[in-house]
């Protein structure tokens, strides 16, 4: 994941919003470690983070959103359109995110997917407010060791277990329902997804705008 700060028109990112935080890629073991360096360079300034993640490590996630919610910061999500990516390549794009100088962008969110490391992602925030239109699916999950790849069945059922009760309590502690949790251990051992409507959102503390 690569974190980097964009600025586009008036509202580009909410009402009296033109400067944001991009969150985007996949989550890895040591994601927390730049996450905490990058927002060093904010200090006090309360500047909302846009996500557009997919998939990586459950565990950070959770450390990536207790890091928003100890820096005060919103949390949206959508696909960060640079400016000067347009014509470029792949490499040439990614180097200019990774600069780190501001890059003029705009906010598409017409297609927003966010995953169970996106929605532990998203309630660090202070307010939460996805899309309207975002798909939020609660999808299976499954235990990994980036050092020993194969964890034994025995072993992963009791990690599971473990790591449930962790999100149990982090959900608490970010105002969101423990009732995700329970979808998240469901939907594990049976490989099935869940979309989350609009109504559950709310019902969870998933958002914290009551208007969507």
């Amino acid at each position: 994941m690569i974190f980097y700060q964009a600025s586009g028109r008036d509202g580009a990112c909410g009402p009296n919003c033109s400067e944001w935080i991009v969150a985007e890629g996949v989550v890895e073991w040591d994601t927390f470690k730049r996450l905490f360096a990058f927002l060093q360079r904010f200090g006090d300034r309360k500047v909302p983070v846009v996500l557009n993640v997919w998939g990586g490590n459950l565990n950070v996630a959770t450390t990536l959103g207790k890091i928003i919610r100890d820096h005060g910061l919103d949390v949206t999500a959508g696909a960060t359109i640079v400016a000067e990516c347009s014509g470029a390549t792949e490499a040439a794009c990614f180097a200019l995110k990774r600069s780190g100088k501001p890059l003029g962008a705009a906010i598409n969110s017409s297609s927003v997917w966010c995953d169970v490391v996106c929605l532990l992602i998203l309630a660090g925030g202070v307010h939460r407010t996805p899309p309207p239109n975002a798909k939020i699916i609660i999808d299976p999950t499954h235990i990994t060791n980036r050092l020993a790849p194969n964890v034994p069945r025995e072993r992963q059922e009791g990690l599971q277990a473990q790591y449930g009760e962790q999100f149990r309590l982090y959900l608490k502690q970010m105002g969101v329902h423990a009732e995700v949790v329970d979808l998240i251990d469901r939907n594990s051992q049976s490989g099935r997804s869940t979309q989350l409507l609009r109504d559950d959102w709310l019902r969870l503390g998933i958002v914290t705008d009551p208007a969507l």
